[in-house]
């Protein structure tokens, strides 16, 4: 990963980062894919995500979507430390559009914590409606499984472990902590 002289992070191939609400990326390269006459001088990221099929190409410089580098594992080591402390209460909205627009902004800010918070608000409320013999909304399930793929993912690449171990790999952390 480089900068530029304005600052501006400058990706190589083969460095790992988040895009958008895709998840993690791997940088294939940066080419000038010539798509029209307008933008032919325009760089691109060409990226391949991780957990899903397909490439993607951006603008070096598109201010839409946000692209930023993998935390580091200390980072995530950090983030899974922390989580035993975050108290997990249900998210309450007026309307379900309400509730909807809150989860969009919690998975569309590319901050960790707020996935994890995400995802432990919409875990305590599954085990509200379990307690009363109901079951989770569509929109809760829908929000709750975004917010883990893009979290475990980040997580996976960050710590170097395959994708189905994160959720035990918290687990334990969390197990650990209790003893």
């Amino acid at each position: 990963m480089e900068r530029t002289e304005t600052g501006d992070l400058i990706y190589q191939p083969g460095d790992l980062v988040v895009y958008g609400t895709t998840g993690v990326c791997r940088v294939e390269s940066v080419t000038k894919p010539g798509l029209s006459f307008a933008e032919r001088d325009r760089e691109y990221y060409q990226l391949r995500p991780l957990h899903q099929d397909g490439v993607i190409y951006t603008p070096v410089d598109n201010q839409k979507a946000p692209i930023r580098p993998v935390m580091s594992r200390e980072d995530a080591e950090a983030l899974i430390g922390k989580i035993p402390n975050i108290r997990a209460r249900a998210w309450k909205a007026p309307t379900s559009q309400a509730l909807t627009r809150r989860y969009q902004e919690a998975i569309h800010s590319s901050d960790t914590m707020d996935l994890v918070e995400l995802t432990m608000a919409i875990y305590a409320k599954r085990e509200q409606a379990r307690s009363r013999s109901r079951r989770l909304g569509m929109t809760d399930e829908h929000y709750m499984k975004q917010a883990e793929r893009l979290l475990y993912g980040e997580l996976s690449a960050a710590l170097e472990i395959p994708y189905e171990e994160v959720g035990p790999y918290i687990a334990s952390r969390i197990e650990s902590k209790r003893d």
